[in-house]
């Protein structure tokens, strides 16, 4: 039912897949600030800070998946892509 919300709601999986992409470059950023900005506390604690954030592209990969599921059966998936089946040469 989350994931009928959310879809109710306007939130696509492109939504979700962005969120995740997003996420990764937001940890690299994010491990880098700790490392400069909290001199003396080391590496270990950048890590952490990497640690915490990094955690998150995995959920949003996995909504973007629950979403897109969602979209195929409720007829709402939107492809910007080529076809499937013009890929395959059965079209």
């Amino acid at each position: 039912m989350i994931i009928k919300k959310l879809h109710d709601m306007g939130i696509r999986s492109e939504h979700a897949y962005t969120a995740a992409l997003a996420s990764i470059g937001l940890t690299v950023a994010v491990w880098a600030e700790s490392l400069k900005m909290e001199p003396g506390t080391g590496l270990a604690r950048a890590d952490r800070w990497g640690l915490f954030v990094g955690e998150w592209a995995p959920t949003f990969f996995g909504l973007g998946l629950a979403l897109s599921h969602y979209e195929q059966h409720d007829g709402t998936l939107i492809s910007t892509g080529a076809d499937v089946r013009d890929l395959r040469g059965t079209a």
